[in-house]
C-alpha cells in the first residue's frame, strides 16, 4: 500500500508544487550520462519527475511505481508520453534488461518490510542487463535527520496555481530505529479540507545495506556522498556481475 501523501489524489496533484526543488535528481541524471545508459527502469517513480526528464533526453524509460494517483500525475506530464508507466512494484516486473535502475529521495528507506526489501533487490536484480547497475540513496542514521522533522522546521504555506494556497508541514512520531515514523498534514485554505499522511522509513546502516546487496549478489562498487546533502545521504552503486563467458566457468 502506497502511502496517502502518494495515493491520494488530491495530495498527489499539489506533490510537485509543494517540493519543487529536485535538484537532488541532476546528480542521477549525470550518473546516467557517465554510465552512457540507453534503458532505465525508476523504482518508486511517484509523479514521474526523474522519468520525463530523462525520457525527454532520449532514454527508454520504465516507471513503476505502487500509487496510481501519483501516476496518473506523471502521464501527464511533458514527454509522460515516451515512458512505459507500471503500477506496481519492483517485486512483480515483466521482463526487460536495463542499464541502470534507480531509487531516487526516500524510496529505498520507504520500502521499510526487510522481505519487501529483499524482494524489490532480487526484482531489481533479474530486471538489469549483465554489467548494470542500481544506484539508491539512504540517509546515513548517524545523523539522525529525523530530530528537525517538526512543525517549525518544515511548515510552509505555497501558493499553488488552480489550487490556492496551501499549508504542509511533518511531525515526528516515533523513533524506534531502525524505524522512524512521521505524519504530514496539508491544509487546503479554499475550503479548509485537512488531510494527513503517516510514513514510516527504514535508516539501515551502511554495512547493513552491503551485506544484503552482497547477498542477492550485486558486486558494491562504490558508495559516493549525495552532492546535494554532503555528509548526510549515502548513494550506493550496486552492479549485477557480467555472466562468465565457457572458457571463465571451466577455469
Amino acid at each position: 500500500m502506497a502511502d496517502e501523501i502518494f495515493e491520494n489524489p488530491r495530495l498527489a496533484a499539489v506533490y510537485d508544487a509543494l517540493d519543487p526543488d529536485r535538484s537532488d535528481l541532476e546528480a542521477y541524471a549525470a550518473i546516467a550520462e557517465e554510465l552512457g545508459v540507453r534503458r532505465l527502469l525508476d523504482v518508486g517513480c511517484g509523479t514521474g519527475t526523474f522519468a520525463v526528464t530523462m525520457a525527454g533526453r532520449g532514454v527508454e524509460v520504465t516507471g513503476v511505481d505502487p500509487a496510481e494517483a501519483s501516476l496518473e500525475v506523471a502521464r501527464r506530464k511533458r514527454s509522460g508520453e515516451l515512458v512505459r508507466w507500471l503500477h506496481g512494484d519492483a517485486t512483480g516486473l515483466p521482463a526487460m534488461r536495463v542499464d541502470l535502475a534507480t531509487m531516487t529521495g526516500n524510496v529505498a528507506q520507504a520500502i521499510a518490510e526487510p522481505g519487501e526489501w529483499d524482494g524489490t533487490l532480487r526484482g531489481v536484480f533479474a530486471a538489469l542487463r549483465p554489467g548494470g547497475v542500481l544506484v539508491f540513496e539512504t540517509r546515513d542514521p548517524a545523523r539522525r535527520g529525523w530530530e528537525e522533522w517538526t512543525r517549525e522546521e518544515t511548515y510552509r504555506a505555497v501558493p499553488v496555481p488552480g489550487v490556492g494556497v496551501v499549508e504542509n508541514w511533518y511531525e515526528l512520531l516515533d523513533v524506534s530505529l531502525p524505524l522512524v515514523t512521521f505524519r504530514g498534514t496539508w491544509v487546503f485554505q479554499t475550503d479548509g479540507q485537512v488531510l494527513t499522511s503517516d510514513s514510516t522509513l527504514r535508516f539501515r546502516e551502511r554495512d547493513e545495506l552491503e551485506a544484503g546487496l552482497r547477498a542477492h549478489g550485486y558486486d558494491v562498487t562504490e558508495v559516493r556522498g549525495a552532492p546535494d546533502r554532503p555528509g548526510r545521504e549515502f548513494v550506493f552503486f550496486a552492479r549485477r556481475p557480467v555472466d562468465p563467458g565457457p572458457d571463465q566457468a571451466r577455469a
